[in-house]
């Protein structure tokens, strides 16, 4: 089991971290949504719940809870730039199909 992060993906969540001032890492997890079922969420972690899976990859810690974690086991997460787009990336093998928009997968 694990979660992983790009170094690109690594290094924007220690700038954002370093800019808010406080927090222990990445939280993902995922929630029904969407025309394909699921969809992720991102946040910043304060603390670090009993329940939580704590993952380090790049020197970054990321907590997934344990209902997300068997949807998202093995994913990586990178962060791209389009143009004057940016946006975290998932790449996900457990993940069957995505709906048109990208917002939202299913298992």
């Amino acid at each position: 089991m694990a979660i992983t992060l790009t170094p690109a993906a690594a290094d924007r969540v220690r700038h954002f971290m370093a800019e808010r001032g406080h927090g222990v890492g990445l939280r993902l997890g995922v929630r029904k949504t969407g025309c394909s079922g699921f969809a992720y969420v991102v946040n910043y972690a304060d603390e670090v719940q009993e329940s939580d899976r704590v993952f380090a990859s790049q020197g970054v810690q990321v907590l997934v809870d344990a209902v997300s974690l068997a949807l998202i086991d093995g994913t990586e997460i990178d962060f791209v730039r389009h143009g004057l787009n940016e946006a975290f990336r998932f790449r996900n093998p457990n993940v069957r199909g995505e709906c048109g928009c990208g917002e939202s997968f299913s298992v």
